[in-house]
Formats: structure tokens, C-alpha cells, sequence
């Protein structure tokens, strides 16, 4: 069954994303690979969440969460295609970008795992709460 719900999880991610990429690509006509940042960056902030706030609060089965973590966030976000827009922008000799899109990504991607981490951190506490004031 896990592989099932990581496959699923596969495919809506890998679809989220194409479209998602789609989309972006309709309005932003420069060489910055904007689609890939705004996806991986976004991937970084759900799953920071996703692994602070729903997996400690143990409401799903582990088949659900690795459908959900590996399969959804895991082919939403991109690793190999933020790569290759790296090395397609050093071999334009568009130097100044590339460091960019690199230092974007690598520090952007840390901030929003964290910011993600943060928001779960503090639903959690606030859910906390409210169960003990109702007790």
C-alpha cells in the first residue's frame, strides 16, 4: 500500500509541478528559471511544515505521510532540473545569474524549511492550548 500512496503522491506533485511551471512561464519571459525557485522554494516551506505539524501530531497512518512527504512535496520539488537551469545559465555565460539562482535557492530554500517549521511549530501550540483550556 505505501508504494501505491507514494506513487499517487508522485503523480500529483510531478503534475502540480509541470503546471505550476506552465503557468509561470505564461507571464515571466527572462532568462532567470523563476518556475523552479518559486516551486522549490514553496516544496521547502510544505514539507518544513508537513514534517513539524502533521507528522508529530500522529493523526495519519505512515503509508499516508510518505504519500504525502516523499511522493507529493518529493516530486513537486526539483532538484535535477535546478541543476541543469544552473549549468544552462553558466554555459550562456550568465555568471551573475546562476550565483543567484544558487544562493536564492540554497539560503531560500533553508529560510522557508524553517519558516515552514515555525508555522507548524506554532499551530501546534496554539491547538495545545485551546485542548487545555477546554479540559
Amino acid at each position: 500500500m505505501n508504494y501505491v500512496l507514494v506513487g499517487i503522491g508522485g503523480i500529483v506533485g510531478s503534475l502540480l509541478r509541470y503546471y505550476l511551471g506552465v503557468f509561470t512561464h505564461t507571464w515571466w519571459e527572462y532568462n532567470f528559471p523563476l518556475g523552479t525557485l518559486i516551486i522549490n522554494l514553496i516544496g521547502c516551506f510544505v514539507l518544513g511544515w508537513f514534517t513539524y505539524r502533521i507528522i508529530k501530531m500522529e493523526l495519519f497512518h505512515p503509508h499516508i505521510l510518505a504519500g504525502i512527504g516523499t511522493g507529493l512535496v518529493g516530486s513537486f520539488t526539483t532538484f535535477s532540473t535546478f541543476s541543469v537551469e544552473t549549468v544552462t545559465l553558466i554555459q550562456h555565460e550568465s555568471w551573475t545569474l546562476a550565483i543567484l539562482y544558487v544562493f536564492l535557492s540554497l539560503f531560500g530554500g533553508l529560510l522557508m524549511s524553517w519558516l515552514g517549521y515555525k508555522v507548524g511549530d506554532r499551530t501546534a501550540k496554539k491547538i495545545q492550548e485551546k485542548g487545555d483550556q477546554v479540559s
